[in-house]
């Protein structure tokens, strides 16, 4: 796992740009904190971060390979293939030599052999770039689901990209300008395809890649959902699962570094772990380890609701203890997720969910500590439909994504010009509408089977990137490569054309994933209900970000006073403590400081 930046330019000589890679390059040291390196040639200029694991000592990029008496490519990559073992032989067979056990070496022959179509052979989470001198064009390449980062932004005479955003505005010609549609896609907590937030800086979209040459820019899709017919019954269903998850995990813990799970006690990272522990178990190895989070006084201070019913840690105890790992609760305190806020946001580049990314961050960083891979269950609800507006006839059939809760959250403190302006409740229903008519339909299926695949493709395209982007970012903010079994793009091609009976079988919220697991759980983690991610219930954490808020409100060039209706949300600090829900007043306030925070420490200009 890594971090990638580079340039390509048809006017000037990168040759002569060594200082502006560099710079580029440094703002990935969290991403890759073993090794660096940067190339330079007259038209393209690659930097590259490195977190070492797998070929510890033979991965070294940027990297450069050539066959046939051609100048050699080179290539940036971010990420790891999980089937380039089978490809190393495949391309071996086919006249290829190789100098290295890595994965990054294979990739690079799979562009010499395939070009392009070497994107639809990869099985794995990856972001990379390919320069190829000889067709003086340059790849990019990201993964189907989007687990791993790209952005890029074309310029007049070439294009900028990186993992990060940050990596783009280190360079002089990138401007951290924010319209309209950005502020409202922040506002939102909504992440639409393509979409950066920064103006004219895109993120290259899940299943695309972009091919830059003289003559511009295109990007192409290479891989997408396509509905069609499900050839097994429910039995045959079930057993198909259970061996892609198998197969999956197998290939998902090959690393030349220490390896855990997070494991939250929940269905979803129950189920990987106890698949984990199976495939270690089979080859001799040690105890897996495992690891799971709470906060100082949520015991005490536990509320539950619809979202989070129930606290995790005793599930999580009940699992490590069936499956004998080697288990470790990490206690964080309230004081620590508000002072990870900053490191939070320059992980991200842009606001977001701050105690949610704070919670991660701070796990991720523990788990650091002691791990450099670890397996999560992230996407299992995606794809076997265990949120519950797959199953609230009002969401499922509401115009505007269930997620979308937020917009009404902001409405009562914007400025109401601001807010005229913005008009956020229209934004994301035009993305809704959008998103429910590009959703590939099936001929002949039911109506109500149509709205729930339709809610299927939402999850898939909307809201995963979004999950996806915060594991991502948090975990490489600390060196961690967290590696997510449930996006394998195999498993999520069989189960898109499942039918929906199959996975919710009498009802039972992921009936499918609770059968093809049974035999390895204990009953009360099979039965559990969903609980989302923990975050503080102390009263402190919110009391400080009131505290915050009000010392932001005082200070006359605060940059969140042209924002919002100032009375409005002194009343808002007035209220309750504590109110629950799927938006809470605390969401808000953490929002409106990281915004505030944002625009004085990127020099944010608002359109």
């Amino acid at each position: 796992m890594c971090g990638i930046a580079g340039w390509v330019d048809w006017e000037r000589d990168l040759t002569d740009e060594r200082p502006v890679l560099e710079a580029m390059t440094e703002t990935l040291v969290p991403r890759g904190p073993d090794a660096g390196g940067v190339w330079l040639s007259p038209r393209a200029a690659f930097g590259h971060r490195r977190l070492k694991v797998i070929d510890i000592e033979g991965g070294v990029q940027p990297m450069q390979a050539g066959r046939g008496g051609e100048q050699p490519c080179v290539v940036t990559f971010n990420g790891e293939i999980y089937n380039f073992r089978e490809l190393r032989n495949e391309l071996q067979g086919r006249g290829h030599q190789f100098r290295t056990r890595s994965d990054t070496e294979v990739l690079l022959h799979s562009y010499l052999e395939w070009g392009e179509k070497c994107l639809s052979k990869l099985n794995g989470m990856f972001a990379f770039a390919v320069w190829d001198p000889n067709r003086q064009g340059l790849l990019l390449g990201r993964d189907r689901l989007g687990v791993k980062p790209l952005f890029y932004l074309p310029h007049a005479a070439g294009v900028l990209f990186g993992s990060e955003l940050k990596a783009i505005l280190a360079h002089p010609i990138a401007s951290a300008e924010v319209d309209a549609e950005g502020l409202v896609e922040l506002l939102c907590v909504n992440q639409s395809p393509g979409h950066a937030v920064f103006r004219d800086i895109r993120a290259l979209r899940p299943g695309h890649y972009a091919w830059i040459d003289r003559r511009g820019c295109r990007e192409l899709r290479y891989w997408g959902l396509e509905s069609g017919g499900h050839p097994d019954d429910l039995p045959a269903t079930t057993e198909a699962v259970r061996e892609l998850l198998e197969d999956v995990v197998q290939r998902q813990l090959i690393a030349d570094v220490p390896v855990g799970t997070l494991l939250s006690g929940g269905l979803d990272s129950s189920a990987v772990t106890a698949l984990a522990t199976a495939a270690r178990n089979r080859e001799g190895r040690d105890r897996l380890a495992t690891y799971s989070i709470d906060f100082e006084g949520n015991e005490e201070n536990f509320q539950p609701i619809a979202i989070r019913p129930e606290q995790d840690n005793p599930f999580a105890r009940m699992v490590a203890e069936h499956v004998g790992s080697d288990h470790t609760e990490l206690l964080l305190g309230t004081d620590e997720v508000v002072k990870a806020r900053s490191e939070v946001l320059r992980a991200r580049d842009i606001p977001g969910l701050a105690d949610t990314n704070a919670a991660q961050y701070l796990l991720f960083r523990e788990v650091k500590m002691r791990s450099t891979v670890a397996l999560s269950g992230d996407g299992a609800d995606e794809i076997f439909g265990g949120y519950r507006w797959f199953f609230d006839e009002r969401m499922l059939n509401a115009p505007t994504f269930p997620w979308a809760v937020s917009v009404s959250g902001f409405e009562p403190v914007l400025d109401p010009e601001l807010w005229q302006k913005l008009r956020p409740h229209e934004y994301i229903a035009d993305q809704h509408a959008q998103t429910m008519a590009e959703a590939p339909a099936l001929d002949g299926e039911a109506p109500a089977d149509a709205r729930i695949r339709q809610m299927f493709y939402a999850n898939l395209t909307r809201w995963l990137p979004l999950l996806l982007d915060f594991v991502d970012r948090m975990s490489m903010r600390v060196g961690l490569e967290v590696r997510v079994p449930f996006c394998d793009h195999r498993l999520v091609e069989y189960l898109w054309n499942t039918p929906w009976a199959f996975k919710s079988t009498e009802g039972r919220v992921k009936s499918l994933l609770r059968d093809a697991v049974a035999d390895l759980l204990p009953t009360a983690v099979l039965d559990r209900k969903k609980t989302s991610f923990p975050v503080s219930q102390h009263p402190a954490y919110e009391q400080t970000l009131r505290q915050q808020m009000r010392a932001e409100l005082a200070d006359s060039n605060s940059p969140l006073l042209p924002l919002v209706r100032r009375q409005a949300v002194l009343d808002l600090l007035e209220g309750p403590l504590g109110a629950q829900g799927m938006w809470r007043s605390a969401d808000t306030l953490s929002l409106l400081l990281q915004i505030a925070e944002w625009v004085r420490t990127y020099n944010i200009r608002i359109r």
